[in-house]
């Protein structure tokens, strides 16, 4: 992984002498791109993690303990590397980093986003993709100024390892369906025998698939409504002779994407499903350890987007995502919901700024909840 980070920012240093608008440029051509993001944030009570917001802790310890956080680390660099084309196939790459993979807030680490390698044949409209990327389910997600764009409280999905395999079927006119299937790396917890992932332990890989259908509706961009899952499993042993328990992971999910008009559109997504903890639904609670049982979780989220100048964009929505409370101990987070808005300026083509006020709400089987009213700001140099 070392390596690999090096060499990506290689790349990175190599684009920062290009002058102007001049594109990077390796052996078959590669543009560079990313963001520099400063966020700023208020939090009427303690929230984790405090840069971005995940939930609400409990308040029977930190009752209204208020917060400010102000961090560069959703900075963003990545570069899409293109060609050569042979035999009808194109090849593209992609790798992107950003800095939330730990450290002191101003000795950030790297972590690795993106980085995979893409085969198209247009003349069959299909696709193999080879890496790490999102992943096939729930693919959409929230346009918050929040880094965590609604994970934890309604919004599933992640990135890993995977090998995709992508086909669209043209039904004429502006309408089609898109058929994805993926094997994918399975992530599992640090706990147990041998070797204690519960993930790598599991001997296979976890599978994932999606079907959409696309079609013209209210506006010129056709609406999208998809139907994607998800199954894999986790092997905890309980032993060093490797005496284990298996437990399921899979969720059923459904994305709506409906652009109303050009200056408004709407999206949503549901999910339901049992140990989404790597997917980062559950609210990050997958396995209960004492019942030795999976977390079954539901939630979702809608939001609308609406853009009533070229300079100005607003977002309003909400999202829920609550386990059930039987599969819980006494403690544990039982529902995060969240409300939340924004409004973005572009002062340039390349310069942005902002401001999100969201309400948080957290429930606690057994315990005192958590609420928060966030407030954010950012500035945005995009590139």
């Amino acid at each position: 992984m070392r390596k690999l980070t090096l060499s990506v920012l290689g790349l990175f240093l190599a684009g920062s002498v290009a002058l102007g608008e001049e594109p990077l440029q390796t052996q078959f051509g590669a543009k560079l791109y990313g963001k520099i993001k400063l966020d700023a944030a208020y939090d009427s009570a303690r929230t984790d993690n405090g840069n971005f917001a995940r939930w609400v802790e409990s308040e029977a310890d930190n009752e209204d303990d208020n917060q400010f956080n102000m961090t560069a680390r959703e900075s963003r660099f990545g570069v899409w590397l293109y060609g050569p084309e042979m035999a009808g196939m194109d090849t593209k790459g992609r790798a992107e980093i950003d800095f939330y993979e730990g450290g002191a807030e101003n000795k950030n680490r790297i972590m690795l986003r993106h980085a995979y390698v893409q085969l198209d044949w247009p003349d069959c409209d299909m696709s193999v993709l080879a890496g790490q990327t999102s992943d096939v389910i729930s693919p959409l997600y929230i346009s918050t100024i929040n880094y965590v764009v609604g994970w934890w409280s309604g919004n599933i999905g992640y990135r890993r390892a995977q090998l995709r395999l992508t086909k669209n079927v043209d039904l004429g006119g502006d309408s089609g369906l898109v058929f994805q299937g993926a094997a994918s790396r399975t992530i599992g917890d640090d706990w147990g025998e041998n070797p204690g992932d519960t993930g790598e332990d599991s001997g296979f890989p976890t599978l994932q698939g999606r079907v959409a259908v696309k079609a013209p509706l209210l506006a010129e961009t056709p609406a999208c409504l998809g139907v994607s899952g998800h199954w894999g499993q986790e092997e905890y042993d309980a032993d060093e002779f490797g005496d284990g328990e298996d437990f399921d992971s899979w969720s059923m999910n459904m994305d709506l994407h409906v652009p109303i008009m050009e200056q408004l559109g709407l999206k949503a997504e549901f999910f339901t499903g049992e140990n989404l903890d790597a997917y980062l639904g559950g609210i990050a609670q997958g396995v209960n350890r004492t019942g030795m049982n999976e977390i079954a979780s539901t939630g979702g989220w809608v939001a609308l987007d609406v853009k009533p100048h070229d300079k100005w964009s607003c977002l309003v929505g909400a999202s829920i995502d609550d386990p059930e409370d039987d599969d819980l101990n006494e403690g544990d987070r039982a529902k995060n919901t969240a409300l939340f808005a924004n409004v973005m300026y572009s002062i340039t083509k390349a310069l942005k700024t902002g401001v999100e006020v969201s309400l948080w709400d957290t429930d606690y089987v057994g315990g005192e909840n958590g609420d928060s009213i966030r407030g954010q700001g950012t500035l945005i140099y995009y590139f």
